[in-house]
């Protein structure tokens, strides 16, 4: 059985967002990937981000300054 780590989430409210923070991050080599959003999270589009948590400020910052509109940040197991 695979080991629990905790991750970041960031969800967002659409698809074209989560596509675009994939897009963002690819680009300036930013840690992640998007993943089916968790049980234990709801969120619009049922993607979402997951890195890291120590990349927090990064990608969040990252995300303001392109203006992908994100949904919510998370810490969790998983």
């Amino acid at each position: 059985m695979r080991e629990k780590k905790l991750w970041l989430i960031i969800t967002f409210h659409t698809t074209t967002a989560a596509m675009a923070m994939e897009k963002l991050c690819a680009e300036s080599s930013l840690e992640g990937r998007l993943i089916p959003v968790p049980r234990e999270i709801t969120a619009g589009c049922g993607m979402s981000w997951r890195a890291p948590v120590e990349c927090r400020a990064k990608l969040v910052q990252a995300a303001e300054q392109a203006g992908i509109a994100i949904d919510g940040v998370y810490e969790i197991v998983i």
